[in-house]
């Protein structure tokens, strides 16, 4: 079901709220502070996913695939012989859920990591509770960076891993006049000021730019905007079931691919299965990861996960890759704090600082070889731009020529540097920071 704007603009202040306000409640108990691993016992996670609601449709795979490679690890012995026990949340797509079932995992379940959220309105929902308590997110999708947290591992690209690629391809292939639409929060407008950056490097035009509620389905007045404008493509920041209903109203419209197409950073695998593939043949995703990559890593990848238990909604995409991948960040790098320290000593800080460095190789993850940078905690990773097919599946049209390092202030060169201990600015001053 569709979020109501009523609901959306509700719970988008308290999201905003708890961003703007850092000393938002937090307990006074610190009983939970630095939760750290029992010897003998499990390790425990928190996986922090919508399950209904309009960001069910990627988010539902991400906790199906985190229980895929979790039963994976477990089953070839776990951590140093203690296999991880997931706690599953559906947060409802609804972003004071996020918050309560973060505080709840953090405070009551002592989890030592978080794997959660999509939108980038819901991870700074929950950043002041993970920060307060020195707990770790792992984000394993894409954002639009302008954050150093220091509690936040993410294994999906930056802006200048994706729409950097992205907007000139498209300028070159289809033409220079562009019109943006976003849904309305803090990633889309976000990742648009680094994209018309990139447009007018590229010499392209905006000719518009829209936004519409997160979870809204209705795009009658946004395309009438854009037949008036008449641009050569579109750039498309629309995510969850609001990118299935434009996709689909796009072609309703009279729309076509051939004369028109989306850029996209969202719609892949899973939208388009939802979406219908006639809506989505003709239009173009950049991320790092697609189902149809030819490695023997991945060929098994999509064999093994399509045909568990986990595998019900039959593709593999980029944002369940991502989280795929870091469960295997995870695992390394709580191995690597093991060997460093007593099992009681290995706190959610101890595993954070850990990740640095830490590589996936290519033979366990399916995009291809990934590490994890060593001072912002974001992930080298290799860039690449699909075109849908008539099947649903993207052929790869263009691919970086080598790992791209990722840079959260890639458009703010003059507000400082992303290091292990936080944002060093041109003063010398650390500080936590999020624009």
């Amino acid at each position: 079901m569709a979020i109501s704007r009523r609901k959306f603009l509700r719970n988008s202040a308290l999201a905003a709220g708890a961003v703007a306000a850092p000393h938002v409640w937090i307990p006074a108990s610190r009983e939970a502070w630095g939760a750290s691993i029992k010897k003998g016992e499990p390790i425990k996670v928190g996986l922090l996913f919508s399950l209904t609601g309009g960001l069910a449709v990627p988010e539902e795979d991400s906790t199906l695939v985190m229980q895929y490679a979790i039963e994976e690890i477990n089953d070839n012995g776990g951590i140093d012989g203690s296999p991880i026990e997931p706690i599953i949340i559906d947060a409802k797509s609804d972003f004071k859920v996020y918050t309560e079932k973060a505080r709840e995992l953090i405070l009551r379940d002592k989890v030592l990591a978080i794997f959660g959220c999509y939108t980038s309105a819901s991870r700074k929902a929950i950043l002041p509770i993970v920060m307060q308590q020195e707990s770790l997110l792992f984000y394993p999708t894409c954002y639009e960076g302008a954050e150093c947290t220091q509690n936040t591992v993410c294994t999906g690209p930056l802006a200048n891993q994706h729409s950097k690629d992205l907007i000139p391809y498209m300028v070159n292939e289809f033409g220079p006049r562009v019109f943006f639409v976003g849904s309305n929060y803090v990633w889309p407008k976000e990742s648009n000021k680094n994209a018309k950056i990139w447009l007018e490097q590229a010499g392209g035009e905006l000719l518009g730019e829209e936004y519409v509620p997160l979870g809204s389905s209705e795009f009658g007045p946004v395309l009438n905007k854009i037949r008036s404008a008449n641009p050569d493509f579109i750039f498309s920041t629309v995510v969850g079931a609001s990118d299935i209903a434009f996709h689909r109203q796009f072609r309703q419209s009279g729309f076509s691919a051939e004369k028109m197409p989306i850029a996209s950073l969202t719609t892949g695998e899973i939208e388009v299965k939802a979406m219908g593939a006639e809506n989505g043949a003709g239009h173009f995703l950049s991320a790092p990861y697609f189902m149809a990559l030819d490695n023997p890593t991945n060929n098994k990848f999509v064999d093994s996960f399509l045909s568990s238990k986990y595998g019900k909604n039959g593709v593999t995409h980029y944002n369940m890759e991502e989280t795929y991948t870091s469960a295997y960040v995870f695992k390394y790098a709580v191995e690597k704090a093991l060997k460093e320290n007593e099992p009681d000593a290995v706190t959610s800080k101890v595993v954070r600082d850990a990740c640095a460095g830490i590589e996936v190789k290519a033979d366990v993850s399916p995009e291809g070889l990934v590490w994890i940078d060593e001072n912002n905690f974001n992930t080298w990773l290799v860039p690449k731009i699909g075109q849908c097919q008539a099947d649903g599946s993207f052929k790869i049209v263009k691919e970086a020529p080598e790992h791209v390092e990722p840079d959260p202030y890639s458009i703010y060169p003059d507000i400082g540097t992303c290091t292990a201990e936080g944002l060093k600015t041109p003063d010398g001053t650390i500080r936590q920071d999020v624009i």
